[in-house]
């Protein structure tokens, strides 16, 4: 499939800066398939489209605050991005880096831009990747609840990344979050509340927990001139025994299951084209979902508005069908909705 097919237009004063002032104050475009129907709602009103029975699947990975910054000796600056802790080094990705050598020492900065520890260039490795050596022996996330902030995405400016930490902080964050190891938050979770959860449970909807960690890959635009070209990002996902127990309750029960993110639905589809069925499992997934996947768990979906020519919008045009999730955008970008991380989002019954 030609990438192109996946592009839209997109006025870049939609793309959401903030959150909006309340997690559930998002509106929410409703888009049923069946009906071939769209109906503009808000989030707050998310209930009402969900029955008895049925099973919300939310992911609860933690954001770690993997953002951070350094300086060279020459008092350079430099961007990093934690990914991951490889014994005592830190897999990073670096901005403005082409000038690093291996063995060249780092000031790690502390929000105030002050020195916190310095770190050594262990190795260049590909597509923008080091291993760094921070001269602490602390754990990483001591290290980065120091000097880091929120991984927000780059089309969320931040020139002073210091003035909206406590912002980005808390709402780059489901209210449910639990399992650290995410670079980016699953977006469609930041609109749920407590009370949102609690009116959930109250009509009788179950809850079920996975967690996939999104990786720095999600939210990457595919360069290629088709999908098939491209090669997907791998994630790490985990589904124990009692959440896969909702799960499969629900579906022997005749209910739907709803998937919050695609997050969500890669997990489930994942190990149910594996296994056959939702089993306690974890692994590693690159299951790339595109126009002519089989849905094998899904029902529903809640999801943000995703970013043009991205996998993403690739797996949410498999779900919906492309022709309809395209004048679903055309219609969200009429109405000026909110788009991307921080903006509105969108149900799909």
């Amino acid at each position: 499939m030609e990438i192109e097919k996946l592009n839209y237009d997109l006025p870049p004063e939609l793309i959401a800066q903030k959150p909006a002032p309340n997690r559930a104050g998002s509106r929410m475009l409703v888009l049923d398939r069946s009906a071939d129907s769209l109906l503009d709602s808000g989030f707050s009103q998310i209930v009402s489209f969900i029955n008895k029975g049925d099973c919300f699947v939310i992911n609860n990975t933690k954001v770690l605050p993997a953002r951070f910054f350094a300086q060279k000796s020459t008092g350079a600056k430099i961007e990093g991005l934690f990914i991951a802790a490889e014994n005592n080094n830190w897999l990073v990705m670096l901005k403005n880096s082409s000038r690093l050598k291996q063995g060249e020492t780092l000031n790690l900065l502390d929000r105030n831009k002050k020195t916190f520890c310095t770190a050594v260039i262990d190795t260049k490795l590909e597509q923008g990747q080091w291993l760094i050596k921070p001269a602490l022996s602390l754990p990483s996330m001591r290290i980065l609840e120091t000097i880091g902030f929120a991984p927000l995405p780059p089309y969320i400016k931040r020139p002073d990344p210091a003035s909206e930490h406590q912002l980005d902080t808390n709402r780059y964050q489901t209210v449910y979050a639990a399992q650290n190891g995410a670079i980016a938050a699953p977006t469609a979770g930041l609109h749920f509340t407590p009370e949102i959860l609690e009116q959930i449970k109250a009509k009788g909807i179950s809850i079920a927990q996975i967690t996939l960690h999104v990786g720095q890959g999600t939210f990457l635009p595919v360069k290629t001139k088709t999908l098939e070209e491209h090669k997907i990002h791998s994630e790490e996902y985990f589904i124990d025994a009692e959440n896969a127990q909702i799960i499969n309750k629900t579906i022997q029960s005749k209910g739907r299951i709803f998937a919050v993110g695609t997050t969500a639905v890669r997990t489930l589809e994942t190990v149910a084209e594996k296994y056959g069925k939702i089993i306690a499992a974890q692994g590693r997934t690159e299951l790339f979902i595109t126009p002519g996947f089989e849905f094998k768990i899904t029902d529903a979906m809640l999801t943000n508005f995703h970013l043009p020519k991205s996998t993403l919008l690739a797996l949410v045009a498999a779900f919906a069908g492309l022709d309809k999730i395209l004048a679903a955008y055309k219609h969200a970008v009429d109405e000026k909705y909110r788009f991307y991380s921080y903006g509105d989002c969108m149900l799909i019954l």
